[in-house]
């Protein structure tokens, strides 16, 4: 059987199903094969599967997921603990919420990117259409007024022509964009290759890094609900922010910082892993036995306020972009409209 990683919404799915077959009394391999039997889709039969072999066999849950290679990291780490402390059912349901999260938030990053990347391309093709084929109209009317196009307009017009001597170049970058955009759309696993790509190089400034801290406390949330202390939950978390160097580096220094003996407020503000207040509120929790709930009202807030911050930062894209090119439009009018109304009033 081919690997190939599942995506957030097929872990959630599997982990939620799993865990209530779990609550109702059946054995890992009975509940993976009474899922493999109502499963559609040939992979995750062929998976589910195999997986309950492996069940029958004696591998534990986590055995058989690690073994598959379909699974994040994390998710293998998270189940081994669940079945070290006897709280598999606790670990699946927290798998199933966080990527369920995460499947949501995909699906709404991929809509709100999506529109601004037409709207540019559009506006583009306007442009282009313009300088390459309106502007010589009016050029050749103003040859046949006894004119030519001077300034602005004919920088553009010269622009207009270079643009059209490279029409099959710009042909086939338009079709290009058309095609990666179809295929960020329809393809996770581009999207996700795309993802990591940028998350590694920039994943950590601004906007993403509110999703990256977002993500953190999730999965720190996660694990405390799953019965982990403070500092395996820290540890386990770190592995889903494996592929932003700098994220990874926060985790790593909170930790030095706690076997140093800082406090956790201390710990958690000097690596910039959590607002100063957030860590407050979770140091009082972890004081009062209720970490586990103050972490998931701290990872709510905060995934809200990264939304809200990706939200505000989509929606300056988008008019920025109708102005400047409205902008770029209108000067090219302009400045062949202005000279040419001169003339004909002249004329009259």
């Amino acid at each position: 059987m081919k690997a190939r990683r599942l995506s957030s919404d097929e872990i959630s799915n599997l982990c939620r199903a799993l865990s209530l077959l779990l609550h109702a009394g059946a054995s890992v391999g009975d509940a993976l094969s009474l899922l493999a039997d109502g499963e559609s889709s040939p992979f995750l039969r062929l998976l589910l599967d195999h997986m309950s072999r492996q069940a029958d066999a004696g591998d534990s849950l986590s055995e058989a997921v690690r073994e598959t290679g379909c699974f994040p990291d994390y998710v293998c780490g998270l189940l081994a603990v669940g079945e070290r402390s006897g709280r598999t059912e606790e670990a699946l349901n927290a798998l199933a919420d966080y990527y369920e999260e995460r499947f949501r938030l995909d699906r709404r990053m991929r809509s709100l990117l999506l529109y601004p990347a037409v709207l540019l391309l559009v506006m583009l093709a306007v442009l282009v259409v313009l300088l390459t084929r309106v502007l010589p109209i009016f050029n050749d009317v103003y040859a046949d007024l006894g004119s030519q196009l001077t300034g602005v307009a004919g920088g553009l017009l010269a622009l207009g022509q270079l643009l059209d001597r490279a029409m099959p170049l710009l042909c086939l970058l338009l079709a290009l964009s058309v095609g990666l955009l179809a295929l960020f759309a329809a393809s996770p696993a581009f999207r996700e290759a795309l993802s990591a790509w940028w998350r590694k190089r920039w994943g950590d400034r601004g906007v993403s890094q509110q999703l990256n801290t977002a993500r953190f406390a999730q999965s720190l949330a996660m694990g405390l609900n799953s019965g982990l202390p403070l500092e395996e939950s820290l540890s386990l978390s770190a592995n889903l922010l494996e592929d932003v160097p700098a994220a990874r580096q926060r985790c790593a220094s909170c930790l030095a910082r706690l076997e140093q003996g800082e406090p956790l407020t201390q710990a958690m503000t000097g690596s910039a892993l959590l607002p100063q207040h957030e860590c407050r509120l979770l140091e009082l929790g972890l004081r009062s036995g209720n970490g586990d709930s103050a972490m998931s009202q701290i990872a709510r807030r905060l995934s809200e306020d990264s939304e809200s911050a990706l939200n505000e930062a989509v929606a300056r894209v988008e008019p920025a972009l109708v102005l400047v090119t409205s902008s770029l439009v209108g000067m090219v009018l302009l400045s062949v409209m202005l000279p040419l109304m001169n003339i004909m009033s002249a004329i009259g």
